[in-house]
């Protein structure tokens, strides 16, 4: 019998949905696609004046949560004709680094890290940096078009002036899409939601809020319906939003969350 043999997962996802499907009915599972994701646009003006700041040398510390967001920040300057001066820029600010991503492109720019998590995640990376005072230093905060609150909390606590950079800006998925997704998961029609990134997380709990069925969708959490994220910071964001019971891989990769989830299940066969 295959490890998601009888299961239905629901990906919310709205990249490598083919990919993904193919993995899961190898396994023996039934995709759905919900994309919880909404539309990912970039601000092209926000992102310039964000690019000439950093050029002009306005911070003393760069924070980069994401190497998608950093690569974003890095090609646009390029084209802005700025691509050396760019990376001379960041050389003059102490570095901060969330994620494997973000680390090995900072190392492939030529750049020092000064200070990167201990485990992937953004908690990982504020316990790192509680070693270093930030009172009154200017920080740039680079994120992927969603908020991270605890980051935030932290350097309102330190007195940092900090200034979001946001690379990517997301929007809200279809109501008609979100509608389905609750009322299956709700109805017990989905065994586990496979999150591949944070914002879908946020959509998910914002829109059964709206509803009225938080604490209904946090039960089935607790029941029947398994949350599966992608990687660490996924998954963390999950567990702030209240779900304890979080399936992810060690390394973060889309196929093999999907193998974490068909080991569990093989490993609860009484499920």
């Amino acid at each position: 019998m295959k490890k998601l043999e009888g299961k239905t997962i629901a990906i919310l996802g709205s990249r490598k949905l083919e990919e993904m499907s193919t993995v899961i009915r190898n396994l023996g599972g039934e995709p759905h696609i919900r994309p919880a994701q909404g539309t990912v646009y970039l601000d092209q003006s926000q992102l310039k004046d964000d690019i000439y700041r950093i050029l002009e040398h306005q911070y003393d510390w760069g924070i980069f949560t994401t190497g998608i967001g950093l690569d974003t920040l890095y090609k646009a300057a390029c084209d802005l004709g700025e691509g050396e001066a760019f990376i001379a820029a960041l050389k003059n600010m102490k570095i901060a680094a969330r994620g494997y991503k973000t680390l090995n492109l900072l190392k492939k720019l030529g750049l020092t890290v000064v200070v990167r998590d201990d485990d992937g995640s953004t908690k990982g990376l504020v316990r790192m940096m509680k070693e270093y005072p930030l009172k009154g230093c200017k920080v740039a905060l680079q994120l992927h078009g969603d908020p991270a609150p605890l980051l935030i909390e932290w350097l309102d606590e330190e007195q940092a002036h900090y200034k979001e950079i946001l690379p990517y800006i997301h929007t809200p998925p279809e109501k008609e899409v979100m509608e389905q997704l609750l009322s299956e998961l709700l109805g017990d029609k989905v065994d586990a939601a496979f999150f591949t990134s944070t914002p879908q997380v946020r959509h998910l709990i914002a829109y059964a809020e709206v509803k009225g069925c938080l604490d209904d969708l946090m039960q089935a959490f607790e029941g029947r319906v398994i949350a599966l994220a992608v990687g660490k910071v996924t998954a963390q964001a999950l567990r702030e939003a209240g779900i304890e019971r979080v399936i992810f891989p060690e390394n973060e990769r889309m196929g093999s969350a999907i193998v974490e989830l068909g080991n569990y299940y093989h490993s609860k066969k009484d499920i």
